[in-house]
């Protein structure tokens, strides 16, 4: 993430926590207490601290698929499903397979990731072969996985009291392990984080460091262009899609066998949507989405302690999120101030550098 991204990223949450702080003030609460629970919430002890990771992981991949995508010069709505697909596919895998852990394990995040690629790769073809917008073939996408599992869970993989949800994975085939749980004081952290790391480093080498990289950046920032120096311009959006639907499925694995055991129909992961915002907010660079998820990791585990600490509304921790996003989009305006930043900077030092001129000259 470049300087100015970055300066541009911090500014946006600065302004979204300003504002947070006056509609806090108008509805009657103390802002400064208000974040002081908001943030202790999420980062008071290790148990808080671990359940901020773990649901800060979901995120990390959901918005690095976003990230990926609009580097490569496409918008990938369609995480939510790519996420829901790419999780029932590890849930039906663990409720499945009878195997011992150390093999089970790697299939069920593998099945994940593939269900992910499958479903990313269809709004990859239709866009590459017959030009159909992606945002339009993404939302389709999203309510096909939708209604395939919510027709397919209670057919299948009922639970044993609700038919709005599977039954439980047994302990085996979840990522959680004992040794990570007890250094983080019984919070549901778990084997996924190191996945998400792994996968932002993988992604990094893949943009910075490849041919391959090179090609779907090509593309990206010049379609025409690509094609025009031989690229696979074809190829190269249909990979796209496969890789940011592989990290959204991976989010799914970790979000149905590692946060939780179950899965439950008739709900849209709201993590899809919201790698979007951590996208945008960490400027599309694979490093600015860990910190941008972690913060929003915060900010979900906090709003629930706000509320019971000083009766805050949990809506409104969401009404700042949506505020931080309103002004990490209008870079335009973020360049601007920037720029005005650096023009008094300039300006100052070259005053002063006239006013020692003029002393030498005397």
């Amino acid at each position: 993430m470049g300087k100015n991204q970055g300066i541009k990223s911090i500014m946006a949450v600065l302004l979204g926590l300003l504002a947070g702080a006056l509609l806090m003030l108008i509805m009657g609460f103390n802002p400064v207490e208000g974040y002081r629970y908001l943030f202790k919430g999420g980062l008071m002890n290790l148990e808080r601290i671990g359940n901020t990771i773990a649901t800060a992981t979901p995120l990390m991949l959901t918005g690095l698929s976003v990230a990926f995508a609009f580097k490569t010069g496409l918008f990938n709505i369609g995480t939510p499903g790519q996420m829901l697909f790419g999780g029932f596919c590890s849930i039906a895998v663990g409720l499945t397979l009878d195997l011992p852990r150390g093999i089970l394990l790697p299939i069920i995040v593998l099945s994940g990731v593939l269900g992910g690629a499958v479903w990313g790769i269809v709004p990859g073809y239709l866009k590459a072969r017959f030009n159909v917008h992606e945002v339009v073939s993404s939302i389709m996408m999203n309510w096909t996985a939708y209604w395939i599992i919510y027709y397919m869970v209670p057919k299948y993989f009922k639970g044993e009291f609700l038919e709005t949800e599977s039954k439980m994975l047994v302990e085996s085939a979840t990522l959680r392990v004992d040794w990570l749980t007890n250094i983080f004081k019984g919070s549901y952290i778990n084997l996924g984080i190191f996945l998400a790391l792994i996968a932002v480093l993988i992604i990094w080498f893949i943009l910075n460091k490849t041919v391959l990289g090179y090609e779907l950046k090509a593309v990206g920032f010049n379609r025409f262009g690509a094609e025009y120096a031989g690229m696979p311009v074809n190829r190269n959006i249909i990979i796209s899609m496969m890789i940011a639907g592989a990290l959204s499925g991976l989010a799914g694995a970790i979000q149905y066998t590692g946060n939780a055991n179950i899965m439950q129909i008739g709900v849209m992961p709201s993590q899809g949507f919201d790698g979007i915002a951590v996208a945008l907010l960490g400027a599309s660079s694979p490093i600015g989405v860990i910190f941008s998820s972690l913060f929003f990791g915060v900010l979900y585990v906090g709003k629930g302690f706000m509320n019971a600490a000083v009766k805050v509304p949990p809506e409104l921790a969401d009404t700042i999120m949506a505020t931080i996003i309103y002004f990490a989009a209008t870079s335009m305006v973020m360049d601007r101030v920037i720029k005005w930043f650096k023009k008094k900077k300039n300006k100052g030092k070259n005053d002063k550098d006239k006013s020692s001129e003029r002393v030498v000259e005397k």
